[in-house]
């Protein structure tokens, strides 16, 4: 399915009243917070308001909907809802791949240095607490390089996209070089789960973690790790709690055997209301179609950055049909970019500043006026 596709041309029309935002603001800032649909908030407030009236009293409902987050996430990236469980934040699920594996010193990884600080801190801890080695390449580095880099790897670490540049990688091609030198492949996955399609058989991903708040328009402080069954033994719970052992429903059980699914990750009681609005906007983004959405997000992403260059102002990344994703990073030489971002701000436009840039992040709601609007205000 291409953009020229009358489908793909009017899915922000189709959904554009699922989010009342855009009443109010033009919202170009999902790689930090999105808004919610009026799916997600309705969720939300339906389990809220049964709490007020009727406390636990339907708790098994409560609980279909964590199963429920699973299902759908799991269809959204081609995988079982038995390797999928829920996390506060992307942190928390890095940390559990990071932490739940045994290194020993000397062990390599091999990380990226633009990366978002969960996805960098993590393995520099590691070089300090266990003497493993990380062997630091560029996300821009040709796939050569990081082949190279892989040989004698134990694990490869990196962002789907790339935080402020917007560079999208190749996983596919990631996970074949893995697959050849029996790497553990790991995923950062926050900044394109949920606009563009993302198979973890294709690309041959072992784990995965990604917030719900940014592109899969949920609530803060709900998010989802993806093991992939058969490497689960091979990473600890590091919490351990009530719901990580198989018998987690018999309370009078001490049989501290863990559960057989991604669930020995979840350490006790879950973030139920968070689930009741994740669940709700990941499956507004399967009806909605991820192949419509990246489409859209792309087109909007490329009327925006080509716009901007032709007003002056400089990308951080250049864009490819491959590598381009929702993010547009831009700068003028002489403005302040948090100036620029505040004139933006009052102007009704919801953009982020990072690191001397305006970052831009369009979601697939988003109309091509609203970006017409945006390059107008940038001139």
């Amino acid at each position: 399915m291409g953009y020229n596709d009358s489908a793909t041309q009017e899915i922000w029309r189709q959904y554009r009243h699922e989010f009342p935002v855009t009443d109010r603001l033009i919202y170009l800032n999902h790689a930090a917070v999105a808004p919610l649909s009026r799916r997600a908030a309705e969720a939300i407030q339906w389990l809220a308001q049964d709490a007020l009236d009727y406390g636990s009293h339907h708790y098994p409902q409560w609980m279909e909907a964590v199963d429920g987050l699973k299902a759908a996430v799991a269809k959204l990236i081609h995988a079982t809802p038995g390797e999928v469980a829920t996390v506060k934040n992307t942190s928390e699920g890095i940390a559990t791949v990071a932490l739940g594996l045994k290194w020993k010193a000397g062990d390599k990884i091999v990380a990226f240095r633009e990366e978002f600080p969960a996805n960098f801190y993590i393995w520099k801890k590691l070089e300090e607490w266990h003497g493993v080695r990380v062997e630091w390449l560029s996300c821009f580095d040709p796939l050569e390089k990081i082949e190279a880099a892989a040989r004698g790897a134990r694990l490869l670490a990196i962002s789907f996209v790339q935080y402020l540049s917007g560079y999208r990688a190749d996983l596919e091609a990631i996970g074949e070089i893995c697959h050849r030198h029996g790497v553990f492949f790991f995923v950062d996955a926050i900044q394109g789960l949920g606009v563009f399609p993302l198979d973890v058989r294709k690309a041959r991903i072992h784990a995965l973690a990604a917030d719900g708040h940014k592109w899969l328009l949920g609530p803060e402080g709900c998010g989802i790790i993806y093991i992939q069954q058969d490497r689960q033994d091979e990473i600890e719970p590091v919490e351990f709690g009530w719901t990580t052992v198989a018998g987690w429903q018999d309370y009078s059980s001490r049989d501290m055997a863990v559960r057989r699914d991604a669930g020995r990750y979840e350490c006790g009681t879950l973030n139920a209301v968070g689930c009741f609005g994740l669940r709700a906007s990941v499956e507004l983004l399967l009806e909605a179609g991820i192949p419509r959405i990246s489409a859209h997000v792309q087109h909007l992403a490329d009327i925006l950055a080509e716009g901007a260059k032709e007003l002056g102002y400089e990308l951080l990344a250049e864009r490819t049909p491959g590598t381009g994703a929702g993010i547009v990073s831009v700068r003028k030489p002489g403005v302040d970019a948090r100036l620029l971002w505040s004139k933006l701000k009052e102007n009704g436009v919801t953009s982020a500043p990072r690191q001397g840039w305006v970052r831009f992040s369009p979601h697939f709601y988003i109309s091509p006026d609203d970006i017409a609007k945006v390059l107008d205000l940038l001139r």
